[in-house]
């Protein structure tokens, strides 16, 4: 299994969000909110993604924030719950986890129609990283894992307000759930003890 330990790929998810952010700061002259013309042409605009076909904006607007507010709070949790997904998933499966629960949170969005408002945000891939570490942790010591769904949909409660993509966030849930399930099912017993070996090691 590739080592998430070595590579880091919060630390660099953290840095690829952050430098967009700044890319599109300097493009609008504005160190506090993203350009509407960044977010028009990056973020999640269901008509131009129905009418014209702008499919790349399913997964480009993971990587485009609101505000300096809206990124700070992104990555603070991006950096909590990322940095314990790697103890428990290799490369492929974190940025897998990472990308599709960001893209099903999207496509939830997308169902809305070519009226909704455009959105943007990394929240969706975040709550998918969040739920698969949280379902495989209970899986992983055979514990059943309502307790983590239950947990999963408590947060998801938690970060209903004005201006928040519930599907987003939703579709985040519902796929890192899965996918952290399947992940975990496919485990070895060895592979498991081996885990937990490793993250009981003082050193």
């Amino acid at each position: 299994m590739v080592n998430c330990e070595k590579y880091k790929p919060t630390y660099v998810l953290i840095a690829l969000n952050v430098a967009i952010y700044i890319a599109g700061a300097f493009i609008g002259g504005d160190a506090i909110y993203t350009p509407d013309s960044v977010v028009l042409a990056w973020g999640q605009v269901n008509y131009f993604i129905i009418d014209f076909g702008w499919y790349w904006q399913l997964l480009t607007s993971m990587f485009i924030h609101a505000s300096i507010f809206h990124l700070v709070g992104n990555m603070l949790f991006l950096l909590i719950f990322g940095l314990r997904a790697e103890e428990m998933f290799s490369l492929p499966e974190y940025l897998g986890v990472y990308l599709l629960g960001g893209l099903a949170g999207n496509l939830l969005y997308l169902a809305t129609g070519v009226n909704a408002a455009p959105a943007v945000g990394a929240s969706g891939a975040i709550f998918a990283v969040f739920a698969a570490a949280l379902v495989y942790d209970r899986h992983s010591i055979r514990q059943s894992i309502l307790g983590a769904v239950i947990f999963a949909f408590f947060l998801f409660f938690l970060n209903i307000g004005a201006n928040t993509n519930l599907l987003a966030h939703l579709g985040g849930i519902l796929a890192g759930l899965a996918l952290g399930y399947i992940i975990a099912s496919r485990r070895k017993p060895a592979d498991y003890s081996t885990e937990f070996r490793y993250r009981n090691t003082p050193f």
